[in-house]
């Protein structure tokens, strides 16, 4: 595992490390952007089943729905995109997005319906096993609106964030029933830029 690029360094110079790993990455702001917007209109724009429902109009699905159809799309829209260069997962020591060239620039992406935080699993706040993906490294984070009841109007994507989050960083609930794990506020406030922001 790779040594953390905060390491040993203190919280106030934590957001100029995470512009320079934004900076350096080959895949650029915009096209992150493009990549998440273009996901979110296809998830509208798709018709299901012989009769053509389509979300949105006859489907109102839950947010977990949202973000799991997100957590697809996005590494479509880029592997479509630039097919010599990005992939989705496909063994399960892949990142959700795997950079082609170099494996060091693959991406976790990360969704929820709240308006500014996004959760991992429980699992986020433990080490991962050696044929796991690790914890540590580049983030997409994607918030959105999620359906009022009845459907309401449309809902948007609210917020695009990127940065690198390090295992340390998630903090698992304390109840042993506790599934979730949340972000420190150290690590969602200097550990990501925000991109986009649509309120």
């Amino acid at each position: 595992m790779m040594d953390s690029p905060y390491k040993n360094l203190p919280v106030k110079k934590w957001l100029t490390v995470t512009r320079e790993l934004v900076e350096n990455h080959p895949l650029r702001s915009n096209q992150i952007i493009e990549a998440v917007l273009g996901a979110w209109h296809s998830i509208f724009a798709s018709k299901f089943g012989a009769k053509g429902f389509r979300i949105g109009t006859e489907i109102f699905p839950k947010p977990q729905i949202m973000g799991f159809l997100l957590h697809e799309l996005i590494p479509l829209e880029l592997s479509a995109r630039y097919p010599k260069l990005w992939r989705g997962e496909l063994s399960a020591g892949d990142k959700d997005i795997v950079y082609i060239p170099d494996q060091k620039f693959s991406i976790e992406v990360k969704t929820s319906s709240n308006p500014n935080h996004i959760f991992g699993n429980r699992s986020y706040a433990q080490e991962a096993s050696s044929d796991k993906k690790a914890k540590s490294g580049y983030y997409i984070a994607v918030n959105f609106q999620k359906f009022l009841g009845g459907g309401g109007e449309q809902p948007s994507v609210v917020l695009i964030r990127f940065g690198w989050l390090d295992s340390s960083d998630w903090i698992g609930q304390k109840a042993a029933t506790g599934q979730q794990s949340r972000l420190t506020a150290n690590a969602e406030n200097y550990k990501f830029l925000e991109l986009y922001r649509n309120v």
